[in-house]
């Protein structure tokens, strides 16, 4: 994929993110594309569902396997507006993710949200695994810190 259609996708997941923390969420979206088409958009829904698990990169994953079925899932792309942490790194690989592309870093996460961090960066998490999963990121980095501003 170009260049120019991650940015497309990862301004989708940014606003995602924004709409999310508009809604009193964690500032955070993701966009799951396959063959170049837009398949599903998930918000973060922590707090909305009192689910601790409901990083935008599970929600998206839980609600294209029930929507779509598991194999929409499989070679497909996640566009995440922030670096996916350690859980969400291992549900995308679990799903037969096999690209990932990030706005904000781990580290810009901390510094803007500040409380609880795994410090494992996305790559990193998925660099032990087999089939690799290719990362991107950050891109259009300062777009996605700017989201997690409250109610960017």
């Amino acid at each position: 994929m170009s260049h120019a259609q991650d940015e497309v996708h990862l301004r989708s997941a940014i606003a995602a993110a924004r709409q999310a923390s508009a809604r009193g969420d964690m500032p955070f979206g993701a966009v799951l594309v396959k063959d170049g088409q837009t398949l599903l958009t998930a918000l973060n829904n922590q707090v909305t569902t009192s689910d601790c698990t409901g990083h935008a990169e599970v929600v998206l994953i839980r609600e294209a396997a029930a929507q779509l079925g598991p194999d929409a899932l499989r070679g497909a792309t996640v566009y995440a507006s922030g670096e996916p942490c350690a859980m969400c790194s291992g549900a995308m690989f679990w799903a037969g993710i096999t690209r990932v592309v990030f706005g904000a870093t781990t580290p810009d996460i901390g510094a803007a949200l500040g409380g609880p961090s795994l410090g494992a960066r996305c790559a990193d998490v998925l660099a032990s695994g087999s089939p690799l999963v290719e990362v991107l990121g950050p891109l259009l980095r300062e777009e996605a810190v700017a989201a997690l501003a409250p109610h960017a």
